[in-house]
């Protein structure tokens, strides 16, 4: 669980990214939860977006995804949200939420 301070750092870090995975009119497929899966491992820190005209609420897709892939909601903000989950190798985490 984040804790607020936590989620804000984030949320700072989750400004600079770029979309990593999109979410379209076939709405949370198998395949779209592969992408954002291994896109946790490799970076931690994810942005999805949700295309327009597909009628999926993002903050209920985003608690959907996290919960499914053992990650954390960290906002969702307009048709785009992020989720963040600690790589399991302490070699390979490149966000150190320690001291924050």
């Amino acid at each position: 669980m984040l804790t607020g301070k936590q989620r804000s750092y984030l949320k700072g870090l989750a400004n600079g990214l770029q979309v990593t995975a999109s979410i379209g009119k076939r709405g949370l497929t198998d395949t779209v939860r592969q992408t954002i899966d291994e896109n946790l491992s490799a970076r931690e820190l994810v942005k999805v977006s949700i295309q327009e005209g597909v009628e999926l609420d993002p903050k209920e897709v985003c608690n959907q995804v996290a919960g499914e892939l053992h990650a954390e909601y960290v906002q969702a903000i307009g048709r785009r949200f992020v989720v963040y989950r600690m790589a399991k190798d302490p070699e390979k985490r490149k966000i150190d939420l320690k001291g924050v």
